[in-house]
């Protein structure tokens, strides 16, 4: 038996990892992709799904804020997805509901998929209202750490790999994409950059140009030209232009 999934987060690259992933269980057929809460409680208004994969943090309406909208009664066996870690995620343990942390791990996504493919065969009640409940409370009490890419899905000539952003030496701006350079090769991203500068954590990554981010640890040399004009020479050789705003956030770090 095929399970009709659908996958709901607000993140492009998230929804596309995980849609990887689950190509590895013949059983799962995806079919619908949410970008936010609302398209989540329409597509569950409109066709049949048996497994949801639902974003906790969204902006607008959360995943806690669909199921509310959805109602318990009429809500599939749910995969909740969260940035939340460590001692945050004990509120899902304790009380029993599925979920998956970012990013997504197979090993602990398979786990989570055979627990719901038994409770649906038992017909095991997935959610109550006292869990729900109960986690969006312990969820509540505990502050949301900002959450940062650890990993970008890009194309490898005719495969896709995950680049870790540790292997990132800079980010180049090119229109409404962005090239991610890595030990002197370069992937293309459908981002841009002013979106990825607030998805890469701001204390391992400086935007020193309109035009350029650069990864803290392979700068290798700051040059003044100026008042309003810099470089920066990265420890591969690379010469890149720094403007005085890029040069006013390197300061703000006590980099120069």
């Amino acid at each position: 038996m095929s399970l009709k999934t659908a996958i709901v987060d607000d993140e492009p690259l998230a929804r596309d990892l995980l849609r990887i992933l689950l190509a590895n269980h013949g059983d799962i057929e995806i079919v619908a992709e949410c970008c936010n809460g609302a398209e989540a409680v329409a597509t569950l208004q409109s066709k049949p799904v048996d497994l949801l994969f639902l974003d906790v943090q969204m902006p607008e309406m959360g995943g806690f804020d669909a199921v509310e909208r959805i109602g318990l009664p009429n809500l599939p066996a749910t995969i909740f997805v969260t940035a939340y870690q460590e001692h945050a995620v004990r509120a899902f343990d304790v009380h029993a509901v599925d979920y998956l942390t970012k990013p997504v791990d197979a090993e602990r996504l398979a786990t989570a998929l055979d627990r719901v493919r038994k409770k649906i065969a038992g017909e095991t009640a997935l959610l109550t209202q006292e869990q729900l409940t109960a986690v969006l409370n312990g969820l509540r009490a505990v502050p949301r750490p900002k959450s940062f890419a650890t990993r970008f899905l890009v194309r490898d000539g005719e495969t896709e790999i995950l680049l870790s952003v540790d292997k990132i030496d800079w980010i180049e701006a090119a229109e409404y994409y962005c090239c991610l350079h890595s030990a002197g090769r370069g992937y293309m991203l459908r981002e841009t950059i002013s979106d990825l500068a607030v998805r890469v954590d701001p204390n391992r990554f400086v935007r020193i140009h309109r035009s350029a981010i650069v990864n803290l640890d392979r700068i290798g040399e700051i040059h003044r030209e100026g008042v309003a004009q810099g470089s920066i020479r990265l420890t591969n050789g690379k010469l890149l232009r720094m403007s005085k705003t890029g040069r006013e956030r390197l300061l703000a770090l006590g980099r120069v």
